[in-house]
């Protein structure tokens, strides 16, 4: 409740206005059944039309004012958790996207985005019924029990004996309810997950005829959220038809109790219809309140998974440290570097290179053998075990995220294209003059196939570039890369989807365009780095030869049978 509150607080006069227009509204609502009782039997009997009048009068301005103040109030509690629920998820957002690596790869993916909706959503509903419902719910119980009490405390005693069996239902329905709906989240989180990998993935399920596997896979986590949500909804499920027995038993026991009462004299039918009224809007608070838990239930166990990530650790919270300097005659080095994601095997052990302003380094290596992990080191996205790295001789501990990042160009493995315009993806919010964007997009050998674009520049993108091919994804992706015109270039298997002869034209103009810029070329074909100052082999994160082209033919047989393997274009599996 501490988070949510915080986000309460700039809007509290808002808050704090609609819940008393709401608190206005109740009480007018709880005067209607008491005039009518005044009507029937005080003012009737006297048989004076104006005092009937009057009455009713003002029992119609009674009803026309509470309606009208619970409209607005119901209009002003709608407008408080749109604005909370818009900072929280603005916040959410926005912390994401600052956490670390290892902090995302913990909480997953599918599971920040399930915070993102389905979360944050539920706490909005909480919100507006708690605005709602939890000022008018106790007004009319409270209320309506001390009005009956006052006009025949004798017939009270019959409702305020169902009161304590209603009390232990809601206290059962507000404790049981957060863990299990806690569950339900879990559950979700992991359908959302399946969901997002059959989307992205639908390509190869169908080339690879597992669509009927993936509907399988599918429907066992939705059975999975269909139990927990069943076991959920029947521990919840007891509450609301025990509630309705108890108070039927208890407008039962008025009914009997009272005709008793009026053939005795003791009371009058007009309190009898009155104690009926307020035992209707009585009964409809309390089921109220009993749906409240169960948006509490949601909304505080969705609350908790928000918080969880906003009080998580973030960039934005890094402080400089002290560490110290290397060599700034060179533009990178890895020294002595080891780090394991798991922290129970190493990925990477014992890295040492070192790379001159303007040099290359090639990495080959196979499948998980680490190579994605060292420009993951290099961009701090993951904190190093042991070892250091040095940016012209800077710890890139010392540097800030921004500052750090902002002298690279890189384009990954898995990188992702927007959907929006050939030009929004390639500046990607920073300042690219058009003729910076051209020349990107020539070096990267893109200018063939954009100039052939309508609209060019301004052509339309699908998410993740679907509308063109694999080859000219990754060619505006270098073009995004180029354009920030990088001290440093790292380029993770970026060239893999071009044919040979526009590989061989990019290479020539990296060589020629960018003879100043230090790049990591992390490739499966040895004709993309043999070009390369330096080329280092990779097997289970450790270096197992290093040296020239020249040199590794000579020195590395695993070197040579790559080079000999790929004789006429084979890729290194």
């Amino acid at each position: 409740m501490k988070m949510i509150w915080r986000y309460l607080s700039p809007i509290k006069k808002t808050l704090f206005l609609g819940l008393f227009i709401k608190a206005v509204g109740s009480l007018l609502e709880l005067l209607l059944p008491y005039i009518l009782e005044l009507i029937l039997d005080d003012v009737v009997p006297t048989k004076e039309v104006s005092l009937i009048l009057f009455w009713s009068l003002m029992m119609v301005l009674c009803a026309l004012g509470c309606w009208a103040f619970n409209i607005t109030a119901n209009r002003l509690a709608s407008g408080v958790a749109r604005d909370a629920t818009r900072g929280i998820r603005h916040d959410l957002f926005d912390q994401s996207l600052y956490l670390s690596c290892s902090d995302t790869d913990a909480f997953t993916i599918p599971s920040l985005e399930s915070r993102l909706t389905s979360d944050t959503y539920n706490v909005h509903r909480f919100l507006g019924m708690a605005q709602r419902m939890g000022i008018r719910a106790p007004i009319i119980v409270l209320g309506g029990f001390a009005i009956t009490i006052f006009m025949d405390p004798v017939l009270s005693l019959v409702l305020l004996a169902t009161l304590p069996f209603i009390c232990i239902l809601v206290y059962i329905r507000a404790v049981k309810g957060v863990p299990l709906y806690t569950s339900v989240q879990r559950k979700s989180d992991r359908m959302v997950s399946v969901v997002r990998e059959n989307a992205q993935g639908i390509r190869v399920i169908k080339a690879l005829s597992k669509t009927s596997h993936e509907k399988e896979r599918f429907e066992n986590v939705n059975k999975e959220i269909r139990a927990s949500e069943i076991h959920a909804h029947r521990v919840m499920a007891i509450v609301s038809p025990g509630m309705n027995l108890f108070l039927y038993l208890g407008w039962t026991g008025v009914l009997l109790l009272g005709a008793h009462r009026v053939s005795l004299g003791l009371s009058r039918p007009g309190v009898i219809i009155a104690f009926m009224s307020y035992f209707t809007i009585i009964s409809r608070s309390l089921m109220a309140i009993s749906r409240m838990f169960i948006m509490t239930s949601r909304g505080l166990a969705s609350a908790s998974r928000i918080e969880e990530i906003l009080q998580s650790p973030t960039e934005k919270e890094w402080q400089r440290g002290d560490y110290p300097e290397g060599d700034p005659q060179y533009a990178i080095e890895f020294r002595d570097v080891s780090f394991s994601y798991l922290k129970v095997r190493n990925n990477l052990k014992h890295i040492s290179f070192r790379l001159k302003p303007g040099e290359t380094l090639g990495i080959l290596g196979a499948t998980g053998a680490g190579k994605t992990t060292v420009l993951s080191l290099l961009l701090h996205f993951y904190d190093l075990d042991s070892g250091a790295i040095y940016l012209y001789g800077k710890d890139i501990r010392s540097l800030s995220p921004q500052e750090l990042r902002s002298r690279f160009g890189i384009v990954m493995q898995n990188d992702f294209l927007f959907s929006e315009t050939i030009a929004e993806n390639i500046r990607f919010g920073r300042e690219v003059s058009d003729e910076d964007m051209d020349e990107a997009l020539q070096n990267a050998q893109a200018s063939e196939f954009v100039d052939g674009l309508e609209g060019r520049t301004s052509y339309s993108l699908t998410s993740n570039g679907t509308n063109v091919s694999g080859g000219q994804r990754q060619r505006l992706l270098l073009s995004r890369a180029f354009a920030s015109r990088p001290e440093v270039l790292l380029l993770d298997d970026s060239s893999s989807a071009l044919d040979y002869a526009t590989d061989a034209r990019l290479r020539k103009a990296l060589a020629e365009k960018y003879p100043d810029t230090t790049m990591l070329i992390i490739a499966q074909r040895v004709s993309s780095v043999r070009g390369c100052n330096q080329i280092i082999l990779l097997e289970d994160g450790e270096i197992s030869a290093a040296g020239t082209d020249e040199e590794l033919q000579k020195t590395s047989e695993l070197y040579a049978s790559i080079c000999d393997s790929q004789m006429g274009g084979a890729l290194f599996d």
